[in-house]
């Protein structure tokens, strides 16, 4: 119902400090458009997730979401 970020930016931050460590140094450098792009893309896939989670809960005719349903919308 929101635009707004579910995910702490922090943690996408960081994914500039792990390429400074691990990258090659032609790979080093982010633009802040880059990470927001990189947040909203896992977020996207994590609503997608539970969505398809859900709807595999709902199919076994229960309401709570389960470890299998998550299971089983990944294998899917």
């Amino acid at each position: 119902k929101t635009t707004d970020r579910l995910l702490p930016a922090a943690s996408f931050i960081r994914v500039r400090e792990i390429t400074e460590i691990y990258a090659h140094p032609d790979i080093r450098r982010w633009t802040a458009e880059a990470l927001v792009a990189l947040q909203e893309a896992a977020e996207d896939y994590l609503v997608g997730m539970f969505s398809d989670s859900m709807l595999c809960a709902i199919h076994a005719r229960r309401v709570t979401l389960m470890r299998k349903d998550f299971e089983l919308a990944r294998r899917l």
